[in-house]
């Protein structure tokens, strides 16, 4: 089993990964592989509509986005981690999933994938940010991860985030129940009947 990590700070060892660090360690513990996909610190731009990768199964820009989506179909899930920017993610994290999520719809399916949000905060917004992340799980058939609080943590250096001891302990629940999700879907995978596909309403006036 493998899970993408997803660090959209610009900061690669700043607050956010050392919340995604402390998932990471029981996710290691409970025998799940992951990697690390740095998007904050890459020069990335939004989505233009053009309707590329309908045709092609990628996007026309070929940057980040376009090497991680084999690796988001190989993967059985995905947590992303995001810094808190007035109430909202990185805007490189923003486009990155944007591009990530909809140039792949037609190239493979993420039913049944993990998904899971982590984010950092000096101190609040943290909750919008999270909530707007987590709908590129919910409209893909991707059963979204919770903990036992916000999937947050809060300080302004990561030597602060050592001192928040409920949002480390959170981040541990959260891979806890992570891998335990895992290995309960992978037993019955089998068993998860297919959704439906292709209705599309459109109202014409």
């Amino acid at each position: 089993m493998k899970v993408l990590l997803i660090n959209g700070s610009p900061h690669p060892e700043g607050c956010t990964a050392r919340a995604l660090k402390e998932v990471e360690k029981e996710l290691h513990a409970a025998g799940v592989e992951t990697e690390w996909v740095q998007a904050g610190i890459k020069d990335l731009r939004g989505c233009i509509a053009c309707y590329y990768c309908y045709e092609h199964h990628k996007c026309v820009f070929n940057d980040l986005v376009n090497e991680t989506a084999p690796k988001f179909e190989e993967a059985d899930g995905i947590i992303v981690g995001t810094p808190t920017y007035y109430a909202g993610p990185n805007g490189q994290l923003h486009a990155f999933l944007d591009r990530l999520f909809y140039s792949s719809v037609r190239a493979f399916d993420k039913t049944m994938k993990l998904g899971a949000t982590v984010v950092s905060s000096r101190r609040g917004g943290s909750t919008s940010a999270f909530d707007d992340i987590n709908k590129y799980f919910t409209i893909s058939g991707m059963p979204v991860v919770s903990s036992t609080y916000w999937n947050e943590v809060h300080g302004n250096t990561p030597e602060e985030v050592e001192q928040d001891a409920e949002g480390l302990q959170t981040m541990r629940n959260l891979g806890r129940n992570y891998a335990f999700l895992l290995k309960a879907i992978a037993a019955k995978k089998e068993e998860v009947p297919t959704p439906e596909k292709g209705a599309r309403t459109n109202f014409i006036r």
